[in-house]
């Protein structure tokens, strides 16, 4: 892939109206969904990302349809898929791994690559891999990804050592073609996965959404494909909302309901932050200044963990000492380092900062960020490492005194829809350059 780069001059205030699609976390689970259908599925308000390109790719791979008209996306299965992802795909995203179970369901058996995504830290497979296996598959791992063969897959419990998003996608793709009841306990509860729960509801699946983070799934001999309308993404609203407050702007973000923000808005509200909000638009400004605060990243309806890149930044500008504590991810922080080229001020620590002792508490990762804010930004030069980072990098570098520019701007892309363009349509000086 071709390396891009953007240079971002500040320019003050960022000010407009911002509409989000649906979530880049929702839609390529969705888009593995469909491909059980037995005839084919739509999907309205899908977002222009590049994981969606990437999952289409895959998905065409094993001898899916898979068209696009504007901002609606059509899967229509085959009756005779192919058993394999190409290693072509080993690395480029993490939904492969979700199409095992689907792939076993199909035809019996299933190769994947191993899976990619933003570098922040490591993405076992193991939940995946020790569920489908309690679900009867026979299941190897080498270097060039993940061999599975099962005669036909079985209900069973599956306890979740952790409340993991990706798993509990996982056993829930692979449970609604099983034969029997499945389980699924201590499952992770994030409004992505009631979404993808709902949708094959639709497709016919037996799901239920019990109390204390149980889902049931009663397996059925078949699926019929459907439609749905992907919620807005409360990533990108979070990101934008927080591009007006730290440039002392006012950015009103449409797409996004309130109750997928809830947490979100009480967190930027103890920094000082006034919301105005009705059933179309989320709007926040900051007219005394923004406060310090002590925030830790947790499982939903905790305060999400790719949140905290942009609450980082925000941070910076923020009067005294803030702490944000990660317990989802061992190596969230990666993106620091350019934040701090940047001029932000952060120290990280391997401690529970701002918070009770999580999972890493006994461990060298460091999870614990301190920011002393206001800090002075200064432009520079910086690389992306990934998607939430991007952003981050970018609203950063709107507040720096002097340009910046930003390289390998293409795994933003990846994650948030036309970032360019809604940038720029609120009022920031960023253009394309040679990198």
């Amino acid at each position: 892939m071709e390396s891009r780069a953007w240079k971002i001059d500040p320019t003050g205030p960022l000010r407009g109206d911002v509409t989000v699609r649906g979530s880049k976390n929702a839609v390529t689970k969705h888009m593995v969904a469909a491909m059980l259908g037995g005839g084919p599925s739509t999907i309205h308000n899908a977002p222009r990302v590049g994981d969606v390109e990437i999952t289409a790719q895959m998905l065409r791979a094993v001898g899916c349809a898979v068209e696009r008209d504007g901002d609606t996306l059509r899967v229509e299965p085959t009756a005779t898929p192919l058993s394999g992802v190409p290693q072509t795909f080993t690395g480029r995203n993490r939904i492969p791994v979700l199409m095992l179970g689907p792939l076993l369901n199909l035809t019996g058996e299933a190769f994947v690559p191993l899976v990619g995504g933003d570098r922040i830290g490591p993405r076992p497979v193991d939940f995946h891999i020790q569920a489908l296996t309690a679900m009867g598959a026979q299941i190897t791992v080498d270097d060039t990804g993940i061999h599975a063969v099962a005669r036909r897959l079985h209900g069973t419990r599956v306890a979740l050592p952790y409340p993991s998003v990706g798993a509990t996608e996982s056993v829930i793709l692979s449970a609604v073609l099983a034969e029997g009841r499945t389980v699924i306990t201590n499952a992770a509860v994030e409004p992505e996965i009631l979404e993808l729960a709902l949708f094959l509801q639709r497709m016919g699946a037996g799901i239920q959404l019990q109390p204390d983070r149980r889902i049931l799934i009663e397996g059925v001999e078949r699926l019929h494909g459907a439609a749905t309308r992907l919620s807005g993404d409360r990533l990108e609203a979070f990101s934008y909302l927080v591009a007006g407050l730290l440039t002392g702007g006012q950015v009103r973000v449409h797409g996004c309901a309130q109750d997928r923000l809830v947490t979100a808005i009480e967190t930027l509200r103890k920094m000082g932050a006034q919301f105005e909000i009705d059933e179309s638009y989320i709007t926040a400004s900051a007219p005394g200044g923004l406060r310090s605060a002590a925030v830790h990243t947790d499982t939903h309806p905790g305060f999400m963990t790719d949140w905290q890149q942009p609450l980082l930044v925000l941070m910076s500008q923020a009067r005294g000492l803030s702490v944000l504590h990660e317990t989802v991810f061992e190596n969230r922080f990666v993106y620091v380092d350019a934040l701090k080229r940047l001029g932000c001020e952060i120290e990280l620590f391997p401690m529970c900062l701002g918070g009770n002792a999580c999972r890493f508490h006994d461990t060298n990762h460091l999870h614990s960020a301190v920011v002393h804010g206001p800090a002075k930004l200064v432009g520079a030069e910086v690389h992306v490492p990934d998607v939430r980072t991007g952003f981050s990098s970018v609203i950063a570098a709107s507040i720096a005194e002097g340009s910046s520019v930003l390289m390998d701007v293409e795994s933003l892309e990846r994650g948030y829809d036309e970032p360019l363009a809604r940038l720029q349509s609120i009022g920031m000086a960023i253009t394309p350059v040679e990198p």
